[in-house]
């Protein structure tokens, strides 16, 4: 089965958490939390959704490699223009799903088209 969502005009967590909620398989009778059902998730048009500059400028993504002074904290605006919109999405995405074996897995079932 497939899903397609249109970003265009609508916020990044709406977007986020629906393409979480069709990968997970919430909206499917067979639900089963230990399982990754077969299903694909597009989502078009990202570079056209609707995100205010206050966030661009203001919204950091943190990760750490592990050794001293080695916290990075790139805002939004420099993940855009670095990597693309399509970045911003499946981060949303990746943390709204359950953190577990099976995130990869079903993250592999997303389709992020600019």
């Amino acid at each position: 089965m497939k899903y397609t969502l249109d970003a265009e005009n609508k916020k990044i967590g709406r977007i986020a958490t629906q393409a979480a909620e069709y990968l997970m398989g919430k909206n499917l009778p067979t639900f089963k939390r230990n399982s990754i059902p077969e299903i694909i998730v597009e989502i078009k048009n990202v570079s056209k959704a609707s995100i205010d500059e206050k966030k661009k400028s203001q919204k950091t993504y943190s990760r750490y490699s592990g050794y001293p002074g080695g916290l990075k904290q790139p805002t939004m605006e420099q993940i855009i223009a670095k990597k693309g919109y399509s970045e911003i999405f499946r981060e949303a995405v990746s943390g709204m799903l359950p953190k577990n074996k099976l995130r990869t897995k079903m993250m592999k079932n997303l389709i992020i088209a600019e």
